[in-house]
């Protein structure tokens, strides 16, 4: 299994499945988070927009330790993103060159629109990765599938198809957040007790004691063949 994780900006793919991505990668599979912006416009009194920028993604690279995955920001302005060839191409020659099996990414419904675009551009992405007639770089055509993951920002319509038995990862998932400060200090929203809620209530209903959950996407959640299809990923 080769994973990425794709979030609009540094915290959130570790907020939405950093306990997932943790039980991956301890597992010896691939994985890596693409922040697409820093989320620096969130800057706190007393520090500018680029210095907040800096130390967003250096807390994400701490959190990647802590979680065994590797981490990549691109260079995207917060609250600017936009959905257009130039994002498309650059997230496809990523793809191509990272060649995941699977990428998790927001919900489509969301609060907030860099969250939003964010499953626009992995899909449309993945069509240009996975066509052989887009020259990106001279890198080989990949195709990748995709799910959603949970933030409580993108919450309309969210209804798990998946839960992640994520018990053991848990701990390791709340010290990596605690690397970073909106997590710990936001006086906007107490991030940080809301996700450690969340995976308890998800594990409630997965009958373990903390579970993550991923969405498959609008129009390809209707399974078709003899069995009963198994809903998860498999380690």
């Amino acid at each position: 299994m080769n994973l990425v994780l794709l979030g609009a900006h540094c915290g959130d793919v570790e907020l939405q499945a950093g306990a997932i991505a943790h039980k991956y990668a301890k597992a010896g599979h691939e994985v890596t988070f693409v922040h697409l912006t820093a989320g620096e416009k969130g800057n706190p009194p007393g520090i500018s927009v680029e210095d907040y920028r800096l130390q967003k993604i250096r807390e994400s690279e701490k959190a990647a330790e802590v979680l065994g995955v590797k981490t990549i920001t691109l260079e995207y302005k917060d609250a600017e993103l936009t959905f257009n060839d130039e994002i498309i191409t650059r997230v496809a020659t990523l793809m191509r060159k990272l060649k995941p099996n699977v990428v998790i990414t927001h919900w489509e419904n969301s609060i907030h629109p860099d969250h939003a675009l964010c499953p626009r551009i992995v899909q449309a992405a993945q069509l240009k990765a996975g066509l052989p007639g887009f020259d990106l770089d001279g890198l080989p055509a990949h195709y990748y599938g995709f799910y959603h993951s949970e933030n409580w920002e993108d919450m309309e319509k969210y209804d798990p198809d998946i839960f992640i038995d994520v018990t053991d990862e848990f701990d390791t998932y709340l010290e990596a957040l605690s690397q970073y400060w909106f997590v710990m200090n936001s006086s906007s929203f107490r991030y940080y007790d809301y996700y450690k809620a969340l995976g308890t209530v998800r594990g409630c209903v997965n009958r373990t004691k903390y579970a993550q959950t991923l969405k498959f996407p609008t129009g390809s959640n209707v399974k078709k063949g003899g069995n009963i299809p198994a809903y998860e990923l498999s380690t």
